[in-house]
């Protein structure tokens, strides 16, 4: 890896170091609202391999993360009925950043700052690599999607929506 491809370590990269998990790092110039569509075109990825990291809450505002493909979004009623809950809602973003410890744009579900129930599309589980957000707008990390049931103990749930 060339020394200018390196971004300075993240919650998320330290603590997929620490555990272990191999990942590669794939830094991209950062566009306001780009999303998943943006990092996936800028880097030659497939979108349905990039995978959003929602920050989202329910009826109670219990915040919960949700990892859905980057060209899908997320069904807030299948995924309520899923996980027992009345509804489900995006937080604004100064929520999320409280929660999560990332900027919106740059949230990786990895390194949270606070500890939040975490589900994955179970379709993102049939890939053999995706590339998520390393904790910094601009970044994203590839790994075996196994590592978020290991290390997050995400729970596959299955609320994808076409994007419109």
């Amino acid at each position: 890896m060339a020394k200018k491809d390196h971004v300075s370590q993240t919650p998320a990269t330290a603590l997929l170091r620490a555990q272990g998990v191999a990942f590669t790092e794939h830094p991209y110039e950062y566009v306001e609202h780009g999303g998943a569509t943006h990092s996936a075109q800028v880097l030659g990825f497939d979108p349905f391999t990039v995978v959003k990291t929602l920050v989202m809450q329910d009826e109670k505002a219990r915040p919960l993360i949700v990892l859905m493909h980057g060209n899908r979004k997320v069904s807030t009623k299948n995924l309520a009925r899923q996980i027992g809950a009345k509804s489900v809602e995006p937080c604004a973003p100064e929520v999320a950043h409280r929660h999560s410890g990332y900027l919106v744009g740059g949230t990786s579900p990895f390194g949270t700052r606070r500890q939040m129930p975490v589900y994955i599309e179970e379709t993102i589980l049939a890939l053999p690599r995706i590339a998520i957000n390393g904790g910094r707008r601009g970044y994203l990390v590839r790994i075996d999607p196994q590592a978020c049931v290991r290390l997050l103990g995400a729970t596959p749930v299955h609320c994808a929506l076409e994007e419109a």
